[in-house]
């Protein structure tokens, strides 16, 4: 049986990505796709979320926005690395649909209430909609199946010295998240930032028609203005691979607590390996199979990319 998930996210050229690799594993079932603001707007991230899905030729699967912006501070967004769009150089129509009513919240809690036990909850965005349906619904800890984040480090950050950027952009909803109960699985930057799309993966990928000439490889190029430069990490793809293929990653329990009144550390993950068993609420991701993990991502585009091909 496929692993259920609902995906929780900023499009952004790397959860773009992850939405790809969802649709394409057959290890994985995509429930529902809830957008947050963060890499860009709500507007454009809801938007990049539908035209990513229709592109795919996954308009079936409900697309819901949530939170325009964070609890208490003002937005942050992340426009350079991303383009103004979002979705770097895709080449992707506007979406012919709009998204599906209500909240990304209510969604949240409806959705994993109605099949306990049986859906992840994977979030490669800020965690706002998280923090509001914990606040609101706290039984949702406990129904989830999981909880996986790509966001924190044990170690650097990437937004500032300190913070990687989902928990920078609103560290008052990472701390209620981190602190609601449930374990956390944080897809960090300690492994994320070994999944780096280098010149030879990019080669691999190329071959694989309009999936690759019209998302992947544009994105890819765009996403490369960062310091990584011809090898940019494909971050929030690891998130969602952690769930289809749990023997990529090697997780350590820890007690992790997120700063949210730092002068020089607002948004940073502080991780203690040492902390007794009953005050562990994470499982922190410190190793990566790097050529496994190529391995899984690839099948599942390959898998992607012949039903866009077929379906043209």
């Amino acid at each position: 049986m496929p692993h259920k998930i609902i995906l929780d996210c900023d499009p952004g050229i790397d959860d773009a990505l992850a939405i790809a690799f969802a649709w394409g594993n057959g290890d994985l079932e995509t429930c529902g796709i809830t957008t947050v603001s963060g890499n860009v707007s709500l507007e454009r991230t809801t938007a990049n979320a539908l035209r990513v899905c229709e592109f795919l030729g996954a308009a079936d699967i409900p697309v819901v926005a949530g939170s325009p912006r964070p609890l208490l501070r003002p937005p942050l967004t992340a426009h350079g690395p991303h383009g103004e769009s979002g979705l770097g150089g895709a080449r992707l129509p506007p979406p012919t649909t709009g998204s599906r009513g209500g909240h990304a919240v209510d969604f949240l809690i409806e959705t994993i209430g109605a099949a306990p036990g049986e859906i992840t909850l994977v979030a490669t965005g800020p965690l706002t909609n998280v923090a509001l349906a914990v606040r609101r619904q706290p039984d949702i800890v406990t129904q989830v199946k999981d909880f996986v984040i790509m966001g924190g480090s044990a170690g650097r950050g990437n937004v500032t010295p300190a913070a990687e950027f989902n928990i920078a952009v609103d560290p008052e909803a990472a701390a209620i998240a981190f602190g609601a109960g449930w374990t956390v699985t944080m897809i960090g930057l300690d492994v994320t930032l070994q999944a780096r799309a280098d010149p030879a993966t990019k080669r691999r990928l190329g071959a694989l028609g309009r999936l690759a000439d019209d998302l992947l490889l544009p994105c890819l190029t765009e996403y490369a203005t960062m310091p990584e430069l011809n090898s940019p990490a494909v971050h929030d793809v690891c998130a969602v691979a952690h769930v289809a293929a749990r023997g990529l990653f090697g997780c350590v329990p820890a007690g992790v607590q997120v700063e949210t009144v730092g002068r020089w550390t607002a948004g940073m993950t502080v991780t203690d390996f040492r902390a007794a068993p009953q005050e562990c609420n994470a499982l922190v991701a410190m190793e990566i199979d790097v050529p496994a993990f190529w391995d899984v991502v690839f099948d599942a585009y390959s898998s992607a990319a012949a039903a866009i091909d077929r379906d043209q």
